[in-house]
């Protein structure tokens, strides 16, 4: 499973990441010049989902200012079916 910012796709659609930096096969590993010619990921969406809330708390000393704010990131749960390339 793989977590990643939330992409607007349907959850049990299959997507296709080409940019892809590296490549590990039999002989060794390709490195990208930024990415990898030809390579891409295979995966499925398997959820959309909010992360666990963080508490963001501001203060300044001595000057009575205080701010709390929450935060819940939007993200992505993929399953990476193949590594082609």
């Amino acid at each position: 499973m793989y977590l990643l910012k939330k992409l607007n796709t349907e959850e049990g659609e299959k997507i296709d990441l080409s940019r892809v930096l590296l490549v590990s096969k039999e002989d060794g590993l390709i490195v990208g010049k930024p990415y990898v010619e030809g390579a891409k990921v295979e995966a499925t969406v398997l959820e959309q989902g909010k992360a666990k809330k963080i508490i963001v708390f501001k203060y300044k000393a001595k000057k009575n200012y205080r701010k709390k704010q929450g935060h819940r990131q939007p993200y992505t749960k993929l399953k990476i079916e193949k590594i082609v390339g």
